[in-house]
């Protein structure tokens, strides 16, 4: 089996496999649909006393907060990834067994990664957000441009979410118990990424600041986009790039951390 096949068929393992999970997927859905339900609300009355907050018009926040929804699961912005299957592996130590794999560690669970996040999306976030854009006021595209470009900016958000949690896993070989990383990691990740508020809400610095970080590819980018409120070509320029810095940065540990399997187990 040659390599882009190998990863195909590890991608495709992926999504059967989370397809398996029908009850804990119908359950995702109803929870995503209530929070959702909650955060338009949220919105609604903020956006009724400031009806252009963060250059948004209520129709567009409405459709923010379904697009979040949508996304939450699909980039395991709140934790659900392949993270935690790899954080087990390397405490356990059966990360021997995928070193030893003729396949690329990083390469192999992102595809792995990408799999999954397919299917959640697929799974759990259209429902929420059909619900959403059809029960309240929204602003959705008509144009199919516009959606390809949109679910192309979805696809470079995986793999900077997956670039991420990868760097975050990988903490487990130094730390060995990573639930306080993981846990900070979701901290940082609803709030930089855009999930509780949008991005262009936070004034002044620190709304720079945090447009200028690799969360905002996950939410805000793609979200934008959808709406109408970014160059698509510019956004992907963004998201490559971190998708770039976090993978080359991943590479790096992964060849400090095999190094350290190595010396450990002589």
């Amino acid at each position: 089996m040659d390599t882009a096949r190998l990863y195909a068929a590890v991608a495709a393992g992926g999504f059967r496999r989370y397809a398996t999970y029908r009850v804990a997927t119908a359950a995702g859905v109803f929870t995503n649909t209530v929070f959702g339900l909650i955060l338009v609300y949220t919105y609604l009355a903020l956006w009724e006393e400031r009806p252009h907050l963060g250059g948004y018009d209520q129709a567009q926040a409405v459709t923010y907060v379904w697009v979040g929804q949508a996304l939450l699961s699909t980039l395991a912005i709140g934790g659900g990834g392949v993270e935690d299957e790899l954080m087990e592996r390397i405490r356990t130590g059966d990360i021997a067994i995928d070193l030893y794999r003729p396949a690329d560690l990083q390469l192999w669970w992102l595809a792995a990664d990408l799999g999954r996040a397919v299917f959640q999306l697929l799974g759990r976030g259209v429902v929420p957000f059909a619900f959403g854009v059809l029960v309240f006021p929204a602003a959705v595209p008509s144009d199919v441009g516009t959606w390809c470009a949109f679910l192309f900016a979805v696809v470079l958000a995986m793999v900077v979410g997956y670039g991420i949690r990868f760097l975050v896993a990988l903490s487990a070989f130094w730390l060995l118990d990573g639930t306080g990383v993981v846990q900070m990691a979701w901290l940082v990740g609803f709030f930089c990424s855009g999930m509780i508020f949008p991005l262009n809400v936070f004034p002044g610095a620190l709304g720079e600041v945090v447009r200028a970080l690799p969360w905002s590819s996950l939410l805000q980018a793609p979200a934008d986009v959808l709406l109408g409120e970014a160059d698509p070509w510019r956004t992907y320029v963004f998201q490559a790039g971190w998708a770039v810095v976090l993978l080359v940065l991943g590479r790096l540990v992964q060849a400090m951390a095999t190094r350290r399997v190595v010396v450990q187990g002589g």
